[in-house]
């Protein structure tokens, strides 16, 4: 059964790997034997740290993935590491917050040229790569807000639609040539990004006391289902959105 969950000799990419849930699943896929790439745009020590804390490898790039290029180069760069990636964790994202109808083009272009339009690049680029080898794991990060509108995040909401939509669209295509395309939507977690909304006592009320499971999700528990859906375990599942939510959506 161990080796079902095993990683080791697998190369795993992970975006937005500096902190947070990139942070938590680098060290989760780490943990289960993958040779990490961390992706972020400053430093990533402390995520180096912690993966060789787990008696991990961790190789560090530097991209800025709001960039028109930066996905595509990337995608190379990580493949000389080792010549291979065996696992693509798409986990880089932005928000912006304001109310609709004083949302502005900028804000929404910034946040879906990160969270979509790379997504999709950074998927076709590696994806070439795995289909080659026919075999290999995409995990994309999708969110509560895949399902619901949310509140002051319209950029956010449809570009967490939108990778919902193209886990399935590419699992379609590539499920039957050997990669597997899944994505994992994260309930109310506790990072930088939700500070605002747990900073404000009211709605940090409202959205704890909707949790069946009665608390904010944190990086680890994210750690489980990344390495499921990167592990030989998850080989018959494709196109699935994985909620790691606490309940929330069952509420």
């Amino acid at each position: 059964m161990d080796s079902l969950f095993s990683l080791t000799g697998k190369t795993a990419l992970v975006t937005g790997a500096s902190r947070g849930l990139g942070q938590g699943m680098a060290v989760g896929l780490a943990k289960a034997g993958a040779e990490v790439i961390g992706v972020g745009t400053r430093s990533l020590d402390d995520t180096k740290s912690k993966v060789e804390a787990a008696d991990g490898t961790f190789h560090e790039i530097i991209s800025d993935l709001s960039q028109s290029d930066a996905a595509v180069k990337l995608a190379k760069d990580a493949i000389n590491i080792n010549g291979k990636v065996d696992i693509l964790v798409n986990n880089a994202g932005i928000i912006r917050r304001a109310e609709a109808e004083q949302f502005s083009d900028q804000d929404w272009f910034d946040v879906i040229n990160v969270n979509q339009h790379a997504v999709f690049q950074l998927s076709r680029e590696i994806g070439k790569h795995m289909l080659e080898n026919e075999s290999g794991k995409i995990i994309n990060i999708a969110s509560m807000l895949s399902y619901q509108g949310g509140l002051k995040v319209p950029a956010y909401t449809a570009s967490k639609h939108a990778v919902a939509g193209l886990t399935k669209s590419f699992a379609n295509e590539w499920s039957g040539r050997g990669v597997n395309v899944n994505a994992i939507a994260p309930g109310y977690m506790a990072t930088d990004n939700t500070a605002p909304i747990r900073e404000d006592a009211a709605r940090n009320e409202y959205i704890t006391s909707r949790i069946p499971q009665g608390r904010w999700g944190t990086p680890e528990d994210l750690q489980g289902a990344v390495v499921f859906l990167a592990s030989d375990a998850s080989n018959y599942v494709n196109g699935h959105v994985l909620n790691v939510d606490g309940g929330w959506m069952s509420s």
